[in-house]
């Protein structure tokens, strides 16, 4: 499920699932064994465990909670706290409450979780290196496209690690240097909010290394015959 959205669609995890029950369907009538690999923990567990039965959207409600979080700077964390008073409101009921009920959890599959755990500055090592990858083969120019394509002023892509620090550098409001630090700063703090969310998540087989070590693919290997034996 590469590169299956238009830079104007938004990202959902109801969205991630549905691709990905195709994705399943089709790899089970060839009786082939799915892999995830996984970096968001809740586009996980709503493969895994379904979505609660959330009232859909309200732009009218939304603009005027939008409006609210324009006075303190928009962000991440504003985005995440308007749906979530959204789903308050129009659901008249506390936000743990909604995620309790209305769940469809995946059948038909058993998921076998392994976890990567790289020691913290070996990982940050690579973050820094797949930055200056990316650079080097036309993230900006990637950049650069998108915003010659007419997407309006508040694209999608621009939600995400990267493409707003480079459409600064684009506007020459700061240097790709710096947009280079604070693209591996922000890429750090991600990866440390993933491996937080995921030690929390059930059932969850650690492997210290990274997934291109031999060791760690001959461990990898041996837990998921161990798992299908069972």
């Amino acid at each position: 499920m590469i590169d299956v959205l238009e830079p104007t669609e938004e990202a959902t995890a109801g969205g991630y699932r549905e691709r990905a029950e195709v994705v399943l369907a089709e790899l089970g009538s060839r009786k082939r064994l799915p892999i995830f690999t996984v970096g968001t923990g809740l586009y996980l567990r709503a493969l895994l465990l379904g979505l609660a039965d959330v009232p859909q959207r309200s732009e009218a409600l939304r603009e005027r909670l939008r409006a609210r979080a324009a006075e303190h700077g928009e962000g991440h964390l504003h985005r995440i706290l308007i749906r979530a008073i959204e789903v308050c409101i129009l659901a008249k009921k506390p936000l743990s409450e909604v995620h309790r009920s209305g769940r469809n959890p995946l059948r038909g599959w058993r998921a076998i979780k392994i976890g990567l755990a790289p020691e913290r500055e070996t990982l940050y090592a690579r973050v820094h290196a797949r930055t200056d990858s990316m650079l080097a083969n036309g993230w900006i120019e990637e950049v650069k496209a998108l915003l010659a394509n007419g997407l309006p002023s508040d694209p999608k892509p621009f939600d995400f690690i990267g493409y707003r620090e480079l459409q600064k550098v684009l506007d020459k409001q700061i240097s790709l240097e710096e947009a280079r630090a604070a693209i591996q700063q922000a890429t750090r703090r991600y990866a440390k909010r993933q491996m937080t969310w995921f030690r929390k998540e059930e059932g969850v087989h650690w492997i210290n290394g990274f997934g291109d070590d031999p060791k760690v693919q001959s461990e990898v290997l041996e837990r998921i015959q161990k798992e299908l034996q069972v």
